[in-house]
């Protein structure tokens, strides 16, 4: 398999429907294209501070959806690779529609002549990374054995999720698994010794149908396939605390969420990829369901190396459960650590 790593590649927006917005940069202006066509100009003054303006050749009046997209577009690649900028000034005195596009998501704050952005804000946007915006689910708790939690709502299908890499030059995407798209290759991937070490699932083609239709049958579990510019590497579950194993060995709140993971595809297990898939993941959690506050996991305690790799992710070892299978490390991401340190960049320590 051939993976390319392309370190400064044009920034691609993660626009799930549609064709997507490309990024580029010089030292004067940031542009905006969209298939091949200039959609948005942005001039380039010192430090964070930008000028929005009318494009050159470009007609006055453009779709407010064009307009909007290309500018969350260039908000993300400016935020996306610089793991410093804490706020972009962007003067937009021609543009009252944007300004007050801005103004009312809650992600722009006036401040004198100019806006000013917040990228830990606009990380909470879910335009562009979620294939739709999520529904606030009514809350009506009911009873699953001894837990008591909200019903959740019903499972989406297809993508759900799409982010642009730029270290890595390849877009990072979740999709809903499917039994007839994906159980030769879960069968493949479950049934390798390396992998089958750690997720103890291994089994025939029958034994993976049957397991793919049991997590997707199952209202807290979400089975989620990964891909990298299309191509399926691993399989990821995201699973509500409250009804899980998990639930009943901490304080588990009503819209906390876990995970589950194997990289069934060895060429994409560097530390590369992982930088990239880890918070993306995190990312989709926190979008999918603007209530969750907190996500969990359980690695094995004895896997030191991915307990301290989750540390420096942002994740706090909180303690030591037993379970009937394994000694596990609960670990814990808080929402406003991961926006407000702005996690989706990768630590360069893990």
């Amino acid at each position: 398999m051939n993976i390319t790593v392309n370190p400064a590649p044009p920034f691609r927006s993660a626009i799930l429907s549609g064709q997507p917005f490309e990024v580029r940069r010089d030292s004067e202006t940031l542009a905006v294209t969209r298939a091949g066509r200039l959609a948005l100009q942005l001039n380039v003054a010192a430090g964070a501070e930008y000028w929005l303006e009318r494009a050159p050749a470009t007609p006055q009046a453009q779709p407010p959806a064009l307009l909007r997209g290309a500018l969350l577009a260039a908000l993300e690649m400016l935020s996306a690779t610089d793991a410093a900028l804490d706020l972009i000034r962007l003067h937009a005195g021609q543009w009252p529609e944007l300004k007050e596009a801005l103004l009312q998501t809650g992600i722009a704050r006036a401040g004198g002549a100019a806006l000013t952005v917040s990228p830990s804000m606009l990380w909470q946007l879910p335009e562009p990374w979620l294939a739709r915006a999520p529904a606030l689910y009514p809350q009506n708790h009911v009873r699953s054995g001894e837990r008591w939690h909200p019903l959740r709502p019903a499972k989406p299908q297809g993508y759900v999720y799409q982010r642009f890499i730029a270290w890595l030059g390849q877009s990072f995407s979740l999709r809903v698994a499917s039994v007839e798209r994906d159980v030769h290759t879960m069968h493949k991937w479950m049934n390798d010794p390396r992998v089958a070490q750690f997720f103890q699932e291994e089994g025939d083609l029958a034994f993976q149908r049957d397991y793919l239709n049991g997590r997707l049958a199952d209202p807290h579990m979400l089975p989620l396939i990964a891909e990298f510019d299309g191509v399926p590497f691993g399989y990821m579950e995201v699973y509500w605390a409250q009804e899980n194993r998990l639930g009943p060995y901490y304080a588990a709140e009503d819209y906390d969420r876990g995970w589950h993971v194997l990289v069934g595809e060895q060429a994409y297990s560097g530390g590369q990829f992982i930088s990239a898939w880890l918070p993306s993941l995190m990312h989709y959690m926190f979008l999918d369901e603007p209530r969750t506050q907190r996500i969990v996991g359980e690695p094995a305690a004895s896997h030191q190396r991915q307990v301290r790799n989750l540390e420096r992710s942002g994740f706090a070892a909180l303690k030591d459960v037993d379970f009937p299978h394994k000694r596990a490390t609960l670990v814990m991401l808080m929402r406003e650590k991961f926006f407000g340190k702005r996690l989706w960049h990768p630590s360069p320590k893990a």
